[in-house]
């Protein structure tokens, strides 16, 4: 249950999609004068190094960020969240990836809010000692992040982004998920909900995506992106997707701009790169 470390996998091609979706919904949110909360249920240690320790086990950093790293043709989305990749990195060598809490923390405002959870207690440390500079902005939380979200909402302002992202390592994360985005739109209906989730062939994650568009949401985006086909019997992952409740009205157009580029760009000599895009608006 606690073997997880996103450090091996830091700056691949989920967290490329991830992250840059999460830009998006950041700035949007950030666009209106009321403060606002991120809540991330899943966070890691928010920092991660590509050129020393386990992100250069199987350095998956290659076929994601470094692959847009030195292009100077980024859509403006792509470029939106490779900006936020960039003040790490001031000598222009990629050496290190920010996690969703730095991404997060770069963008808001001195009004907005930070709740992180993690439940590692080797990543846990890490990421309070990311943030120990951030104040009572930022709060630090060793436990169980879905637990964590229900308990937070609704939130003060009564806005709020929850970026949701387990590991998916057990069959019970898939239930969980489910049954937190249930209580969370019974006590918080008109936040904002960001699921990441892994495309593998489990029958439990081909099953999550539709179980989440059954939700009680008004509204709702999906998107997913596959870098190469699959074959049966091959271990790995060959993709991701994001399901977000309630996203803002102009996300579908964005990635309707960008996911053909994006792609094209991630896409494995191997062929079978793909992506989807559906939604449902109020």
């Amino acid at each position: 249950m606690l073997s997880y470390r996103h450090a091996f996998h830091a700056g691949n091609h989920a967290d490329v999609l991830k992250h840059l979706v999460l830009v998006q919904l950041v700035d949007y949110m950030a666009q209106k004068d009321k403060s606002f909360w991120v809540i991330d249920t899943h966070a890691g240690a928010g920092l991660y190094a590509l050129d020393v320790g386990h992100a250069t086990k199987l350095a998956e950093h290659e076929g994601g960020i470094s692959r847009l790293w030195q292009r100077d043709d980024l859509p403006p989305a792509v470029a939106a969240y490779v900006d936020q990749v960039r003040p790490l990195n001031p000598k222009g060598e990629l050496t290190a990836y920010p996690g969703s809490p730095w991404i997060v923390w770069q963008m808001l405002r001195s009004e907005d809010r930070l709740r992180l959870f993690e439940l590692h207690g080797t990543d846990v440390k890490l990421l309070a000692d990311n943030f120990h500079a951030a104040g009572r902005r930022v709060m630090v939380t060793q436990g169980d992040g879905l637990a964590g979200l229900k308990a937070l909402l609704p939130p003060p302002p009564r806005r709020a982004l929850a970026l949701i992202d387990p590991s998916y390592e057990l069959a019970a994360d898939y239930r969980n998920v489910v049954k937190t985005l249930e209580a969370s739109l019974e006590r918080f209906p008109t936040g904002t909900y960001a699921v990441w989730y892994p495309i593998l062939a489990k029958p439990e994650a081909k099953a999550l995506p539709e179980k989440l568009k059954a939700l009680a949401a008004k509204s709702w985006l999906n998107v997913t992106l596959s870098v190469r086909k699959q074959p049966p019997g091959v271990f790995g992952m060959p993709g991701s997707g994001m399901f977000i409740i309630n996203p803002p009205w102009t996300l579908e157009k964005t990635l309707s701009e960008t996911m053909p580029w994006l792609t094209k760009a991630l896409a494995e000599p191997e062929g079978g790169a793909g992506y989807t895009l559906d939604c449902v608006n109020a």
